[in-house]
């Protein structure tokens, strides 16, 4: 199991909802530095707080946060974005947000595993309760993506002593949410649920009731899951 006192952490999308929590938690729990990656990065106003330039869809940019950042112990791959974008008509804005949501979060975990190797670290992959769900469209294809190379990471990488955890989480009161009028999360619980499942050594968390309840209903017919099937014509 991993604790994140004395832990040295680098959070993905830093600037954003979920990682302006997670840079903080990660120093209430003791960590002795935090990488805040972000294209571009900002200021902190704590010392342990390293900033760091990272897009996530530059290799070339993937590379260099690695070697500066090459003591991390827990990578949290927070970035993330939402496009409106549709799996259905012209492909051409879904592909990029594969780009960010799926191949830049699979890039950063790819390049930060010999850290995490030497380390026994843990990667934290951020998904969605959409992992489960298609009615995100595209934003729903990339986070179900992201869940099955999760669960191949997780299992490939076991016998390195690196522990591949999950997040899955509902609506939550950050920026990409702020146009919703929908019951919403802290997103200080969520990242708070997540820490305490690393510790704990989860292989899986589910941050609300909505993603407990959907991955319940996984094991059910498909009509549970998206009712306007029901009645449809066969």
């Amino acid at each position: 199991m991993t604790t994140l006192s004395g832990a040295v952490v680098l959070v993905t999308g830093a600037n954003g909802g979920l990682g302006t929590h997670f840079v903080g938690q990660a120093l209430e729990r003791g960590a002795t530095k935090v990488y805040a990656a972000a294209r571009t990065p900002r200021e902190w106003e704590d010392d342990r707080v390293v900033p760091l330039r990272l897009d996530v869809t530059a290799p070339a940019s993937i590379a260099a946060a690695a070697a500066q950042a090459d003591d991390v112990t827990v990578l949290i791959n927070n970035a993330g974005t939402a496009n409106g974008s549709s799996v259905v008509g012209d492909l051409t804005a879904t592909r990029e947000l594969f780009e960010t949501n799926f191949w830049g979060a699979l890039e950063v975990a790819n390049a930060f595993l010999p850290a995490l190797r030497s380390s026994h670290g843990t990667l934290l992959n951020v998904l969605s309760v959409l992992s489960w769900l298609g009615i995100g469209d595209a934003y729903s294809a990339t986070k179900a993506a992201l869940w099955s190379v999760t669960n191949t990471q997780r299992v490939a990488w076991a016998a390195d002593g690196v522990h591949v955890a999950a997040l899955h989480l509902g609506y939550t009161d950050t920026p990409m949410t702020a146009g919703l009028d929908v019951e919403k999360n802290d997103p200080a619980d969520v990242v708070r649920a997540a820490y305490d499942g690393i510790e704990a050594g989860a292989f899986e968390i589910l941050a609300d009731d909505t993603s407990l309840a959907v991955k319940a209903a996984l094991s059910g017919p498909v009509e549970s899951l998206y009712p306007q099937l029901q009645g449809a014509a066969r």
